[in-house]
């Protein structure tokens, strides 16, 4: 019987730990107080969305770091028929 081959995951990081936060910043005003989460979209596209709880930026963003517009990520979010 074949084994699954284990995932493995980012740490996950803390607004009120200091020390937990993975050393993402926003774009916009350099923030380290922001909120990243990172998923595939349902076209199996990996991306990591990202909010600034300071500016209130919000980005979406491609794997390789390409900005990706929301429209795009809506487009590439709709169920495949």
């Amino acid at each position: 019987m074949a084994r699954a081959s284990a995932t493995v995951h980012a740490p996950l990081g803390s607004l009120t730990q200091r020390g937990a936060r993975a050393g993402v910043s926003c774009q916009a005003c350099g923030s380290e107080r922001v909120t990243s989460i990172s998923m595939h979209l349902t076209d199996g596209s990996p991306v990591s969305f990202t909010s600034c709880h300071r500016c209130e930026h919000r980005s979406w963003q491609e794997q390789a770091g390409s900005v990706l517009p929301v429209a795009h990520v809506l487009d590439k979010a709709r169920k495949i028929r």
